[in-house]
């Protein structure tokens, strides 16, 4: 395949290595406003496009690739509440593109099982749960679209709500709710890839899951996959469509 890069920084080098190590062309690569005045118009020679962004960027250069007729793979968080505009622009234009918090195929797995004790601990309120993740120094958005997207799992089984409760807090310790408001603390610090921790806490024990990403490479495969998934098809997919199949 010919992919487009579009968002340069660590993230989409690791993309490059990873897909030029599985025999795919890296046709373009995007960075800047400048590199969009100066190449953009070459995105509609390539198979797909992946966009590792920013949020403030990330939807601009989704709609950029559906209007060009440029599967999209997108791993930019913090947008999230523009997803229902970014799958009816899909809609509309009959266009591709794939979305997910992470691509690592590790913390899908631990999607899967977050949801399962979600549903196994449902009526036992003995049980307080709290999410504790930690990154760089360098990601923008708090708490992390992963973070949500673990706790968005706990809700569909609980009911209740998420919220933001902590960040760089200096004893990094998880807190919990009585109530049904899932706490997320963030921490940011030094070049952690990535530590996701969802904590069920009793009087009698704690139940406890945690994925540590060991770099980017997992996620640049995932998102190389999911280039590679995209081939020949339409609409609107996400991790689990791809790890189902």
């Amino acid at each position: 395949m010919n992919i487009a890069i579009i968002g340069y920084g660590k993230m989409g080098h690791a993309v490059e290595r990873c897909a030029v190590e599985r025999g795919h062309s890296i046709a373009l690569t995007i960075d800047t406003p400048e590199d969009w005045a100066d190449k953009g118009s070459k995105l509609k020679d390539c198979d797909v496009a992946v966009e590792f962004s920013t949020p403030a960027t990330a939807v601009e250069n989704i709609m950029r690739c559906l209007r060009a007729g440029v599967a999209v793979v997108s791993g930019t968080t913090g947008w999230n509440d523009r997803l229902e505009e970014v799958k009816n622009e899909c809609a509309t234009l009959g266009g591709t593109i794939f979305v997910a918090s992470n691509f690592s195929i590790g913390m899908n797995i631990v999607f899967e099982l977050n949801r399962q004790l979600a549903r196994m601990t449902k009526g036992l309120p003995s049980y307080s749960v709290a999410i504790k993740e930690t990154h760089h120094i360098h990601k923008l958005d708090a708490p992390s679209g992963t973070a949500i997207h673990l706790a968005e799992g706990i809700i569909a089984e609980h009911g209740g709500n998420w919220e933001l409760v902590g960040s760089n807090s200096s004893n990094h310790a998880f807190k919990h709710s009585s109530t049904q408001i899932i706490p997320i603390t963030a921490i940011r610090e030094g070049e952690v890839a990535g530590i996701h921790e969802v904590r069920y806490d009793s009087p009698l024990d704690t139940i406890t899951l945690i994925h540590e990403a060991k770099g980017r490479e997992g996620l640049a495969l995932g998102a190389t996959l999911a280039a590679e998934f995209l081939v020949g098809k339409k609409g609107f997919f996400t991790m689990h469509d791809l790890i189902k199949n």
